[in-house]
């Protein structure tokens, strides 16, 4: 794992796509935890659950970067240098309230 970034410039602030992850919500399934893409704003659902859609996005998009997103937790992820990084500071906000489906 390594312990910097280089894709850092790729970090927007984004507006979620959806309240909860949005291919889940679309075929009715549940998650665990979500995780918003600092590129786009995509809402996906984490490696812990059934269809990780978070993942999913990255290998089709390519966007680098993931921020936890159930609650908005303050940590980042970059699947291209395998980083956690810090994102306290810039935490993406909810835009409506989550369902829980854990």
């Amino acid at each position: 794992m390594a312990t910097t970034c280089n894709h850092l410039h790729t970090i927007r602030r984004v507006t979620p796509s959806a309240l909860g992850c949005e291919e889940c919500l679309a075929m009715g399934a549940r998650w665990v935890h979500l995780r918003i893409c600092r590129t786009c704003g995509h809402v996906g659902c984490c490696d812990d659950s059934k269809n990780k859609h978070a993942t999913k996005h990255f290998h089709a998009t390519q966007h680098p970067i993931i921020e936890g997103y159930d609650p908005p937790e303050g940590w980042g992820w970059c699947f291209v240098d395998q980083a956690f990084l810090d994102l306290t500071a810039d935490k993406t906000p909810h835009n409506g309230p989550i369902p829980r489906y854990a």
